[in-house]
């Protein structure tokens, strides 16, 4: 049987970048990018960073404020507020070029895409790479836009083989070689495998993928239950029978409800907030969908708007997570709330489809 040939494009350092093309002189610059928050200052958290930032430490994720201080001895360091609407307009003009090289397109997010080109390349990885490398000379020359990509006969290991060379990386991983690729690399590696899960193998001596083929899939089962267990077992295998789906992103989800009444009162707020968020997670499992960002929306007394937003490290169906995060954004929110409040929503967005590759962070 002919393998599939499977494409992971990630575009590198994306926010970042797109504030590169947009400002060349910025290229030979550390680049932050910023979510400020509304307290004003330098509340907040970088959003992302470009290479010249990473080498000083500086890290997707990192309060704003650190960031600063890992820069404060260099002077050329730029920190940008986000621009979503801008970065969404590349993200479309890259996903068009990306769709007319693919047989079927599947859209992860504004920065990565799945292409299944099994048919354009007759199952030949030679010609998969040539394919490969006239895509990133297309974004390059088209919207200027650096990518990676992994190829290899599954979802899964594309995705890994995209992150093993960056930025500007191609990796090609052959079916014959897949287990030899996997084998030295940690288990983090593994799509849906936390911190949580990693430091549940380190404690049992398993640090590589290698090692953690020695593990039976009882022993997995036991400890993750049988279909996050199953799931492991054909990971550390670079087994993935998930077929690249064509999918576009639903915008977002949410729920908003009026208040027994006008309140900025966190205790008051807070139960009504939880209940949208469990009606909320019954329709993201229900539609077998992963969210990156949520966000809380208040309409006030004057009936004047106010959002607030986070984007998460990783995608996740979990309904601890929607809510931790919802109700951190409602104590951050309240902090310089004026108005007493009169309808309170929640929404999640920057979507991906669970299909087959299971969000293990839901299991903890």
């Amino acid at each position: 049987m002919s393998s599939r040939v499977v494409f992971h494009i990630d575009f590198d350092y994306f926010y970042a970048q797109c504030e590169e093309i947009r400002k060349p002189d910025l290229k030979t610059r550390p680049i932050a990018v910023c979510v400020y928050s509304d307290r004003g200052g330098d509340s907040g958290a970088i959003a992302t960073a470009n290479y010249i930032a990473r080498k000083y430490g500086v890290k997707s994720g990192m309060p704003i404020k650190f960031a600063k201080k890992k820069l404060e001895e260099v002077p050329e360091a730029v920190f940008l507020p986000t621009d979503f609407d801008y970065y969404t307009e590349v993200s479309e003009n890259a996903m068009s070029i990306i769709r007319s090289h693919a047989d079927v397109f599947e859209y992860v997010g504004r920065d990565e895409a799945y292409l299944d080109v099994t048919n354009r390349t007759e199952s030949d990885f030679k010609k998969a790479a040539h394919l490969a490398q006239q895509l990133k000379n297309s974004l390059r020359s088209t919207v200027k836009l650096s990518s990676t990509i992994g190829i290899s006969s599954n979802k899964l290991v594309s995705k890994i083989a995209s992150d093993f060379k960056k930025p500007d990386g191609l990796t090609i991983v052959e079916p014959e070689n897949i287990e030899l690729f996997l084998d030295p690399l940690p288990i983090r590696v593994i799509p849906g495998i936390g911190k949580k899960s990693e430091e549940k193998f380190s404690e049992m001596g398993f640090e590589t993928i290698s090692q953690l083929r020695g593990m039976d899939v009882f022993t997995l089962n036991e400890l993750f239950g049988r279909k996050v267990g199953t799931y492991i077992y054909n990971a550390a295998r670079g087994i993935d029978e998930d077929p690249v789906s064509p999918r576009h992103d639903p915008i977002q989800y949410s729920r908003i409800i009026t208040l027994k009444q006008d309140s900025k009162d966190f205790d008051f707020l807070v139960k009504d907030l939880e209940k949208l968020c469990e009606d909320l997670h019954q329709t993201i499992i229900k539609d077998n969908l992963l969210f990156k960002s949520v966000g809380i929306q208040f309409v006030q007394s004057d009936l004047s708007n106010r959002t607030k937003s986070k984007t998460l490290k990783n995608h996740t169906s979990g309904l601890d997570e929607l809510k931790k995060t919802a109700i951190s954004l409602l104590r951050e929110s309240l902090v310089d709330q004026r108005l007493p409040i009169r309808r309170l929503g929640v929404k999640v967005s920057d979507f991906s489809q669970v299909s087959g590759q299971v969000d293990i962070t839901r299991f903890f």
